[in-house]
């Protein structure tokens, strides 16, 4: 299930990523950008490679965050533990 929902925030952010990729080089070259008053001395495709993975982990961090707040009271205070595995001061234990 875990891995179901990874995916499920991964390849769509995987998706946008590229979008936004392509939206962003459009209208700005890699050659004319500068950080700090200095130009940027990473070739093109280096500036491609680390905006792309820039673009993908915050929409991923976007896309977790809607995730996590999706989840139904249930789901959040579920006990991982099997009952007859559990510690009997857990809160959750059931005789």
């Amino acid at each position: 299930m875990k891995a179901q929902r990874l995916m499920w925030i991964a390849w769509p952010a995987f998706l946008m990523a590229g979008v936004l990729e392509m939206t962003v080089f459009a209208f700005v070259d890699p050659q004319a950008l500068e950080w700090f008053d200095t130009p940027v001395v990473l070739s093109r495709t280096g500036v491609y490679t680390i905006a792309f993975f820039a673009f993908w982990f915050i929409i991923m961090l976007a896309s977790s965050l809607t995730t996590l707040l999706s989840l139904s009271p249930f789901e959040v205070n579920r006990c991982p533990v099997p009952c007859d595995d559990r510690p009997t001061d857990c809160a959750k234990f059931s005789q």
